[in-house]
């Protein structure tokens, strides 16, 4: 199994396929199996790298505080090492938060973000947030991670025809390390990078599921103040997108992935007759 230590942790990855680079980053008490319905995809057109974030899957899982900009500063080591250059990024809630410090912190680094039911911060500014958030970390360290992941799966998929979503979820959820799980989670409350966003200087796309935790209207007025950025939302979704409706997330996704590429390349001098 290829693994490539990055400050100090040793990180599961994945990089296979060849074209232009596409990162994978998943979101929290996840790993790199979830992007599975992308992946294959991907490939046709792209070398794709994924990654297990430390805590995460089969990465290591030091013991200690974690934060979003360490976790972003462990994916910019790991694409030095693997010679990534002006990669595609894509990331799912706490990806998505990762992949808005990396561009926020080094905005040479990506040729693109794809954000995926995320957001530039999580810092509660109401007292219904400060419940919601509060209730959400008294929970996590209460309840047995079985516990969690029932509950969790019934969100996510609450279908009947989604049962094996669920089992499938059940089943990884529960092989999370609960202290590096905890100390991710502590690691996303009351963090913000929404006042740097002008930093950021590459194409986003902001996919949103129409029924993810966060409402459309909020993820609509942080696109609002990023440069050239636009908001797709996906009927019939919850916050776990990429799984739950895969054809038209992977569509909008190789859409945006083209329309990137074509920005890029210099436009061809034409001489006349």
């Amino acid at each position: 199994m290829p693994h490539l230590t990055a400050n100090g942790c040793r990180l599961y990855y994945t990089d296979q396929g060849q074209g232009e680079p596409v990162v994978l980053i998943h979101g929290l008490g996840s790993s790199s199996r979830d992007w599975e319905n992308q992946t294959d995809v991907l490939l046709e057109r792209y070398r794709v790298v994924s990654i297990d974030m430390r805590g995460h899957g089969l990465s290591d899982k030091p013991r200690g505080a974690y934060s979003i900009k360490g976790f972003a500063d462990d994916v910019v080591c790991l694409l030095e090492m693997l010679k990534v250059q002006r990669p595609h990024i894509i990331g799912i809630s706490m990806g998505g938060m990762i992949a808005f410090q990396l561009a926020t912190d080094h905005p040479d680094v990506p040729a693109s973000l794809t954000i995926i039911n995320s957001a530039p911060e999580v810092r509660p500014r109401r007292p219904g947030e400060f419940a919601k958030v509060a209730q959400r970390l008294i929970l996590a360290h209460a309840l047995p991670l079985s516990v969690t992941a029932r509950g969790l799966a019934r969100v996510l998929f609450p279908k009947p025809e989604q049962q094996e979503l669920r089992e499938t979820f059940e089943q990884r959820w529960c092989e999370n390390d609960r202290k590096a799980y905890l100390a991710s989670l502590r690691a996303i409350i009351g963090w913000s990078v929404v006042e740097r966003l002008d930093r950021i200087c590459c194409p986003v796309l902001v996919i949103s599921g129409d029924n993810d935790y966060m409402p459309v209207e909020r993820k609509r007025e942080y696109v609002s103040r990023l440069g050239d950025a636009r908001l797709e939302v996906i009927a019939d979704s919850r916050h776990a997108t990429p799984v739950d409706q895969p054809e038209h997330c992977n569509r909008l996704i190789l859409d945006f992935l083209r329309q990137s590429e074509s920005a890029r390349q210099p436009q061809q001098e034409t001489t006349g007759v």
